[in-house]
Formats: structure tokens, sequence, C-alpha cells
């Protein structure tokens, strides 16, 4: 049996049969002899089981897809049967039938080795510093341990009355006033400190009870307590006294409306209590921590003092709310304690990051040249936090940033000129 391949058309290829010892001679006759009939381009018609038939011969790899000619059929004949090399890989189609050559070696491992992976990844990735053993810093000292300053300020002439004033909430009143308070204290002066704001929060700072069970300054403004009776010390600082607020304060505005001479309970009261203290025992400084509105225990306050201190937080609020206090204090002084006038301006809450609190502080300088204090009181943690523990924040952390600012603000008020 041999094979014969007749005619020259792409469409498909045609087998037949014959007995005789040789084939045909032509132009267009190819003799193959146990040699392998290459599969057809991938675009043109796949071969079937009734076109091509193979005995022994591997099957070799496709030609490339090519837009060329048919292939010409008068080539030489192949007298060996030996495999072409393997055309460059196409994308196959669908229809390509998938042959079983073993893949030519193309010079690309199949198998990564991992290990080797592993260890170049290794060797160029940067090795990271172990962190260095942190070592306990010292203990914080007790309150009680606590030293005053070396060099004790010096003592006013006569008692000084600073009310501690924003009708803003969220200035750092409270906060300035005990920790104000703290400072003088720890320089060796006296001072008292007078809670009217509801919330109690002055008195919170400085350890002081101010439960419904505790008189306070309640007991004071309604009832004409005698301040004697509800003053107390603060534990951690010696010198520095204090009466708490309750949470009967803030019924007081209603009760005091129909009380006669309503405005000045405060002053009637703290006068009484300054008039028993004198020689050593006189009291060098009284701050009162104001409630955050104008109502009439902020009132009692300017009518009982004589100078206001005004926390300024660095923000575009607060601008608005001084406006309306300054017009409040002028409406006193006319009205009710022509003595009473603006001592300091404490900006607080700044933030250096920020353009905002500089340009609020900018503001402020402006506009009181000669009043606003020149330590300004940074946002600090520890100031935020010297309250859960019922301290002021030069008992909780006296080496911070916030405790020295305090602490230099409290000598810039103690050398100004008074009242």
């Amino acid at each position: 049996m041999r094979w014969w391949k007749n005619g020259s058309d792409r469409s498909g290829l045609t087998v037949t049969t014959t007995t005789d010892s040789e084939p045909p001679a032509g132009p267009t006759s190819i003799r193959v002899e146990d040699a392998p009939v290459p599969e057809p381009a991938a675009e043109t018609t796949p071969l079937t089981s009734d076109t091509l038939q193979a005995d022994t011969a591997p099957a070799v790899e496709p030609a490339p897809d090519t837009d060329t000619a048919a292939v010409d059929t008068d080539t030489a004949a192949v007298d060996t049967a030996v495999a072409a090399e393997p055309a460059p890989a196409t994308d196959a189609t669908p229809d390509t039938p998938i042959l079983d050559t073993p893949i030519p070696d193309t010079g690309t491992p199949d198998v990564v080795d991992l290990s080797a992976a592993e260890a170049l990844a290794t060797a160029e990735a940067p090795v990271a510093a172990e962190p260095a053993p942190q070592t306990p810093g010292p203990a914080r000292p007790e309150p009680s341990t606590l030293r005053t300053p070396s060099t004790s300020w010096p003592r006013p002439e006569h008692t000084r009355v600073i009310a501690v004033a924003n009708q803003k909430g969220g200035c750092a009143k409270t906060t300035s006033a005990v920790n104000l308070a703290a400072a003088m204290a720890q320089a060796g002066l006296r001072v008292l400190v007078l809670d009217l704001d509801p919330q109690g929060n002055a008195s919170t700072a400085l350890g002081i009870p101010h439960h419904l069970e505790v008189a306070g300054m309640y007991d004071v403004i309604v009832d004409q307590k005698p301040l004697a009776e509800v003053i107390a010390e603060c534990p951690d600082i010696p010198g520095l006294l204090a009466a708490p607020a309750t949470i009967d304060l803030a019924g007081a505005d209603l009760e005091l409306i129909s009380k006669v001479d309503r405005e000045r309970r405060l002053q009637t009261g703290l006068r009484d209590y300054l008039a028993g203290r004198t020689g050593d025992d006189r009291i060098d400084y009284v701050l009162i921590d104001c409630p955050p509105s104008l109502s009439l225990l902020t009132i009692n306050a300017f009518t009982a003092a004589g100078e206001v201190l005004i926390p300024v937080q660095c923000e575009y609020y607060a601008l608005e709310g001084l406006s309306q206090l300054l017009g409040h204090i002028d409406l006193i002084r006319e009205h009710l304690n022509e003595r009473l006038r603006i001592s300091s301006l404490l900006l607080t809450m700044y933030d250096s990051r920020t353009r905002l609190s500089a340009q609020v502080a900018e503001e402020v300088r402006t506009h009181f040249p000669d009043q606003v204090a020149t330590t300004v009181i940074p946002r600090s943690v520890r100031i935020s936090e010297a309250p859960s523990h019922g301290q002021t924040v030069l008992t909780y952390d006296p080496t911070c940033a916030g405790a020295g600012c305090y602490r230099q603000a409290a000598y810039e008020l103690v050398t100004q000129a008074p009242a």
C-alpha cells in the first residue's frame, strides 16, 4: 500500500491506494515513506481521520499561522523521518488539536527553587533593628513630697480678688483657675478658690468633696451661711483653700430673684470672711471660678471681685464671646462695681501647628495690647488628665510643659500692679 497526494487545492487532501509498484510520475506528486505528515496551519480546516493517518512517526508541531499561499506540492521528497524543529509558539485557536509531542526545552526551568528565591529575598530585605529595651522612668512623686519654689513670690499689699470668667464654655476657665491657684500656693502664697460653677469641676480638681451632703457656696449665697464654715483645705498643696460647689447651685438663680440685695450676696460673705484673716494669716489671692453664663452667680462674682481674668481659647468662637463679655463687664462697672477692671487675658489651648491659633492670638493682642498675658497655655494631654486623678497639673506632672506655662502665667499675674 502506498499513499498518494493529488492536487494543490488548499481545501483539503485526497488519499488513494494502489497496488502499483511505483507511483505515477508527475510534477504534482510527493512520495512519502514513513514520514510524518505535518498538521495544517491554525487557520485552515482541521484534518479528520478520513483524510490523514500516521503509523509510526511522531507528529510534528503545527506551523505558525500565515497568510501566504498554500504549500507548494512540487517540493522535494522527504526520505528520512527526522522530526522538524518546533515552530515559534502562536496563539492557538479552539479548533487546533492538542498533540502529544513533548514540550521542547526553552531554557526556562518549569519548577522554581523556592528555597533559593526565599534566600534571595531575605538577603535583599532590610533587617529591622531590634528595639532597645525600655528602662522604667522615675516614679511620680507623691503630692505631699512636692516642694514649693525656693524663692517666694511677693505678697500683695492687700487681698486681690480675681474673677475667672468667660460665658463661653470649654475655654479652660476652670483649669486656669485651679492651676494658677496651685502655682501661687506652691510659691508660698495663701490662696482661696471659690467654686461658683454648679458642675463643681474646680472642687474635683482640688480634691474637695462636693456631694449633696456637703455645705458649699449655695449655702453661702442663698442661705447666707458664713464662708468659713464651708471652706476646706486642698489635700495636695498646703496653703490652698477652696469652697466647694454642689449641684444645688443650678437652681440658685431662681431662688435669688426674690432675695433682697441679690447681686451682693457673695460680696457680703467674702468681706466678712476676709475681715477675720489678718496679719500673717491674711489671704493673698481669691480666685472665683465663674459658671459659663452671664447669670446672677456671675454677677455676684463681678460685684465681689476687683479684677477679671478672661481665658481666651485660640479659636474663632472665642472672639465672639469676648465682645459680649466685655459689654457685660461695662454694665457691672457702671451700676454695681465701679472699681472692676480687666487685669489679664490668658490665651489657652494654643496649638502652634495650626495657623488659626496664631491668627486668633494676633487678633486678641491687637485689640488688647496691654492686657494679654505674655505666656500662652498650650494644648496638653497632661493638663486634661490631671482632674481625673483629683489633682492639678502642678501636682500631677510638675515637669510637663503645661505645668511650666501655668507657673509662668501665675508669676506674671502676681507681679502685675494690683487694682
